[in-house]
């Protein structure tokens, strides 16, 4: 007994509506895997008829075979003639002609020299025009530096001078240098002289009477 027709139509309950994607969805995975798997198993164990290639196929691929390789063994000849090995066996035609070869190439390298060492001139001059303007921009900075530098001595000048002129020096002590406490500097003969017991006459007149001795002697 066949089965009979399957309506189509939403389930409007969420759970089972869930329930039933998820099984279908197991379901046509298993299916998959299962034909998967035979297919796998017919391709690995059953034994594949033999394709039998025809004759003419294989005998136009072992001439493209042997072209190939008597290319290769003429590029493998010129790279070394190119190098100067196995010179021995050519003629004067071919002599020249690798003579040419070889001119041609020493242009192309000679070209390609002039062009890289031209880029890198360009780039070093690139290079000294930020250079100059860098320059230029630091030297216009020291100059703004030094202005403001002799600003600030002219300003210091002023304002040293102008406290010189409030506060001068006392009349009686003309120079800082010649207080009592200070060493005085004598010029002329150095006389020591000692003070007799009982002198009356005051230290200082006695130095000077010393100091006038000293030089006139």
């Amino acid at each position: 007994m066949g089965r009979g027709r399957v309506e189509l139509k939403r389930i409007e309950n969420k759970i089972n509506r869930q329930v039933t994607f998820s099984k279908r969805r197991n379901g046509l995975l298993k299916k998959a895997m299962t034909k998967t798997l035979e297919r796998y198993q017919q391709c690995c164990f059953t034994p594949q008829p033999q394709h039998n290639i025809p004759e003419h196929e294989t005998q136009s691929w072992y001439q493209e075979i042997i072209k190939l390789k008597a290319k290769y063994e003429a590029l493998e000849r010129t790279q070394r003639h190119l190098l100067g090995d196995d010179l021995g066996p050519l003629n004067l035609k071919e002599l020249q002609n690798l003579e040419k070869q070889l001119e041609g190439t020493l242009v192309l390298a000679r070209q390609r020299k002039t062009q890289i060492m031209m880029e890198q001139m360009e780039d070093l001059r690139k290079k000294e025009r930020q250079l100059g303007e860098l320059n230029k921009q630091l030297k216009i900075k020291l100059d703004g530096e030094g202005q403001n530098l002799k600003t600030s001595q002219g300003l210091w000048s002023c304002c040293t001078t102008a406290e010189n002129s409030h506060f001068p020096l006392h009349p009686s002590h003309p120079n800082p240098m010649e207080c009592d406490h200070e060493p005085v500097l004598q010029i002329g003969y150095h006389h020591h002289y000692v003070e007799a017991e009982g002198s009356s006459v005051p230290r200082s007149m006695a130095g000077e009477t010393n100091f006038i001795h000293g030089w006139v002697i």
